[in-house]
């Protein structure tokens, strides 16, 4: 674990892919009244949220949060904290320097790539064994989030 968690900052590119700011370009961008306060309202969830995962098992080993105006407000936009948008980890599991099973979308990403997909459309087809085991994934880090169980 990091003694203190890394933030990186992007926005949107026009071409659809996030394109990184160095934290200057963001107070460029912003100012720096808003990216700080940005920087706070981000740190101060993924804190809050890393501690509960911890006490049911869970590392958060990296999210993503987006953030909008609305009503002249700082508003936390989109999901938040889904297998789609953060690495979850099980921390009975971890070890140190290796790569680490996780409850999010990694698995469908790495056949997508060994699939040789060139990311344009049509995607391929998933085959349905890696559908359901990514489903039986995101179920799990699901009921030990939240105690609860999907019904299907």
């Amino acid at each position: 674990q990091l003694s203190q968690p890394i933030l990186t900052t992007t926005t949107m590119a026009e071409s659809g892919h996030y394109q990184h700011l160095s934290t200057g370009d963001l107070a460029q961008l912003v100012g720096e009244s808003l990216a700080k306060e940005l920087r706070e309202k981000t740190l101060a969830i993924y804190r809050f949220s890393e501690e509960y995962a911890r006490t049911r098992g869970i590392i958060i080993a990296d999210t993503k949060l987006e953030f909008g105006i609305v009503d002249d407000q700082v508003t936390l936009i989109d999901e938040l904290l889904t297998p789609d948008s953060s690495r979850f980890w099980d921390a009975d599991s971890y070890k140190v320097g290796q790569p680490q099973p996780s409850f999010d979308k990694q698995m469908v990403r790495d056949w997508l790539v060994a699939s040789g997909w060139n990311k344009e459309p049509p995607a391929p087809m998933l085959p349905a064994d890696l559908i359901q085991s990514t489903s039986e994934r995101y179920q799990e880090v699901y009921r030990r989030l939240t105690g609860e169980t999907l019904h299907k």
